[in-house]
């Protein structure tokens, strides 16, 4: 079934043999580590290329001119080690992968260096680094309203938003006006007929009517 998936995966993003080694190596080390803490849901594991390769892949066809990418609560590493592993070897590519909890950190930051990534690991609150990126993203750390929060200083500084979302991206999209102004833009996910792609752009925060 793996074997069957990664095909799949391959044939939808035109990986080369050689990301394929690396997201493999990736999974094996993720497989090893979520029996000793807690990354990911071990149901998840089975569906590893799409639920969570293509899932985070499927990002750079919305952004393929993008070299720079922020990955705020990077968690497990999704999608922010996948897109150092396609991004690997391109000119200029550079991931910074930011979480706040360190045993988590420890574990990307192996995988960084095991695999030669692009990548830069960060221990620390997202909102509190001085990162200057292309693209900003993120994926199940927060509803929208305080996502953009944690994201406002990359957009400060230039960036736009690729946000991985549920079901609930419209509501959450209407909630987040409440507090914020911003251009946003709704894809279809491709690894989840449930899921979307939300495009933020020329963010900042509403004026209070208090």
């Amino acid at each position: 079934m793996l074997e069957t998936e990664q095909q799949a995966f391959r044939s939808r993003s035109n990986a080369s043999a050689e990301q394929i080694a690396d997201l493999e190596a990736f999974r094996l080390r993720l497989v090893e580590a979520n029996t000793v803490m807690n990354l990911v849901g071990p149901d998840s594991l089975p569906d590893f290329w799409n639920r969570h390769v293509w899932d985070s892949a499927q990002l750079l066809d919305l952004a393929p001119e993008a070299k720079t990418w922020a990955d705020l609560g990077a968690g497990a590493g999704f999608p922010g080690l996948i897109l150092s592993i396609m991004l690997k070897g391109r000119d200029g590519a550079h991931v910074w992968l930011i979480d706040s909890l360190a045993k988590r950190c420890r574990f990307l930051r192996e995988v960084v260096d095991a695999l030669s990534l692009p990548a830069t690991v960060i221990v620390g609150r997202a909102e509190a680094q001085s990162v200057t990126c292309d693209i900003v993203t993120a994926r199940a750390v927060a509803p929208m309203e305080k996502l953009l929060g944690y994201a406002q200083p990359y957009f400060q500084r230039g960036a736009q938003g690729l946000f991985l979302k549920g079901e609930r991206a419209e509501s959450e999209l209407i909630e987040a006006r409440k507090s914020w102004h911003f251009e946003a833009e709704l894809a279809p996910s491709q690894s989840d007929v449930r899921g979307r792609i939300v495009t933020i752009r020329s963010l900042r925060r509403a004026r209070s009517t208090r």
